[in-house]
């Protein structure tokens, strides 16, 4: 990936999610995620096991990462967290190269549209994804949660999308368009005047009312969303 050089582009900007969007949510990395978020709490908190999923349910809905309320309120160190958490998932065994993502990803038209991953992830976890989905190279650069910065800024602060356009190097929101499995990511997104596109999978329930001005259940549909930015409109 390679970074811009910091002056605004005259092109517009597609932010990709990473974690359930470039990949499928049916390879359970989630489940493995939560699991180890629930047993850090227990460890580290002293927590009963049903306190621990439950503080750590209460601090991903207010905050939208659970390490922001143990760096909130419990002072933990952020790169402690994630060396036990995202960075000790057996991702090698579960994530393997996606021919289908790395054909719809080449088609797009880099001439017309810069392509930058934006995650709440850490920066090591980020880059481990996108190399073994085989993606890695396709990719103008990454906006990520610093989890070595206080405070912590993530998705969906409204500050996480002025660092995204800031690194991304685009100046203005109606150039901005994004994809992103989370409902909350999405609506936040859309109020900040990006594009949005919510990717909810096709075992997910489709939300009552739409999260921003698209619902996709595939990353393919990207073509019909955004076809301005790709080279053809069919696989």
């Amino acid at each position: 990936m390679a970074a811009l050089n910091g002056t605004a582009s005259r092109k517009p900007v597609l932010f990709f999610d990473i974690d359930n969007c470039l990949y499928s949510r049916s390879t359970k990395v989630q489940d493995l995620m939560a699991e180890l978020i629930d047993k850090y709490f227990a460890k580290h908190l002293e927590l009963p096991w049903d306190e621990a999923v439950r503080l750590h349910k209460e601090y991903y809905t207010s905050y939208g990462l659970a390490i922001e309320g143990l760096v909130r309120h419990h002072q933990i160190d952020p790169l402690k967290y994630n060396a036990e958490v995202d960075d000790a998932l057996p991702l090698q065994d579960i994530i393997k190269p996606d021919p289908e993502l790395r054909k719809l990803l080449e088609d797009i038209d880099k001439s017309k549209v810069t392509v930058w991953l934006f995650t709440n992830a850490y920066v090591t976890h980020a880059k481990r994804v996108v190399r073994l989905l085989g993606v890695e190279d396709l990719f103008d650069g990454l906006t990520f949660c610093d989890y070595s910065e206080e405070p912590l800024i993530c998705k969906p602060h409204p500050d996480m999308y002025k660092k995204g356009m800031r690194e991304a190097s685009v100046s203005e929101a109606k150039d901005c368009y994004f994809v992103d499995d989370s409902f909350l990511n999405c609506t936040k997104a859309k109020d900040f005047g990006w594009t949005a596109v919510h990717l909810v999978e096709e075992s997910i329930p489709t939300p009552k009312t739409q999260a921003s001005q698209y619902q996709i259940r595939h990353l393919s549909e990207l073509r019909n969303i955004y076809p301005q930015f790709f080279k053809s409109t069919s696989i």
